[in-house]
């Protein structure tokens, strides 16, 4: 068995849903894509991607000994959220432990693998905080498509998936890319949405986006949106909820730590909203609802309840 197929083996023992791998190398269009985002201004206020977009837009800016991408993908879908929730909603990925310690301490795990076989490969693990387009990256490695909401879609799984990579500076044996688009003439996320953040197929304008509204933006929100936020205090799950492919082949994620935590579940939103500073501290430790901090999750409560 060559390496590409026990790191592939390795990496479904480990709990991975989906892995594939992609040669890395620089594409002009990526450069073009992420520019044309941000000089649209449909990066809104997150100047986080605006200040890597070389690196984002090239992998070789970031790594520049990278030869393989290693992407991998995994089932994190536990429910709806209108099946746990009366009051508000949040999004399916941040019900339980979160997913950047999950997915990175599974990826740290297949990198030592790698290494114990060959202590000369050298790489990096990354999720969605490091500066690349994880996304497209994914689609390059054969798991799946982009689809009109941006999301990556899977046969399997549809878009209920987190997705990491690691990237190596030795060759592997490389998957062929994911070149069909099956999303045909389905515009079902586009007409979903409460916000139209979807402003054209394959576009997203993040000012619009509830889950943007909801975690990212550190400024009250607009007014503009008081009748559109659909009860979503953390993130949203519109576009995935709706989409044929998620409705279909959603099946729940046999991670515990992605289940829902039993205090969101079990209570309402004027729970949350008065819970003190050291409450909130404890109960969301390992939570990927910490990135809005007790402020934002507040000022979402009173949103949408006034």
């Amino acid at each position: 068995m060559d390496l590409s197929s026990k790191i592939k083996r390795k990496a479904f023992e480990i709990g991975f849903s989906k892995i594939g791998i992609a040669k890395a190398e620089f594409h002009l269009e990526d450069e073009f894509n992420i520019n044309r985002w941000i000089e649209n201004g449909h990066h809104a206020s997150m100047g986080w991607i605006e200040r890597r977009k070389e690196e984002r837009s090239n992998i070789k800016k970031y790594y520049p000994n990278s030869k393989s991408i290693i992407s991998v993908a995994m089932n994190y879908f536990t429910g709806n959220s209108q099946d746990y929730f009366s009051t508000h909603k949040i999004s399916n990925y941040a019900w339980g432990e979160d997913y950047h310690i999950v997915i990175k301490n599974k990826l740290y795990e297949l990198l030592k693998f790698i290494k114990d076989m060959n202590d000369d490969i050298n790489g990096i693990c990354c999720v969605d905080t490091s500066p690349i387009s994880e996304k497209v990256w994914a689609q390059r490695a054969g798991l799946g498509w982009i689809g009109k909401h941006t999301n990556l879609i899977t046969r399997e799984f549809g878009t209920w998936v987190f997705l990491g990579e690691i990237i190596v500076d030795t060759e592997l044996k490389y998957d062929k890319p994911f070149e069909k688009d099956l999303c045909g003439t389905c515009t079902a996320c586009i007409e979903a949405c409460p916000t139209d953040a979807i402003i054209d197929e394959y576009q997203l304008d993040a000012n619009k986006c509830i889950s943007y509204l909801t975690i990212e933006h550190r400024d009250d929100i607009p007014k503009e949106f008081s009748d559109k936020m659909n009860d979503w205090i953390y993130g949203c799950d519109i576009c995935q909820e709706v989409c044929p492919w998620s409705k279909k082949f959603a099946i729940n994620s046999n991670e515990e730590s992605f289940k829902a935590r039993d205090f969101l579940v079990n209570n309402d939103a004027d729970f949350l909203y008065n819970l003190s500073q050291e409450e909130y501290s404890k109960l969301f430790k390992n939570s990927a609802m910490k990135r809005t901090k007790i402020s934002g999750l507040k000022r979402n409560i009173n949103f949408i309840n006034n």
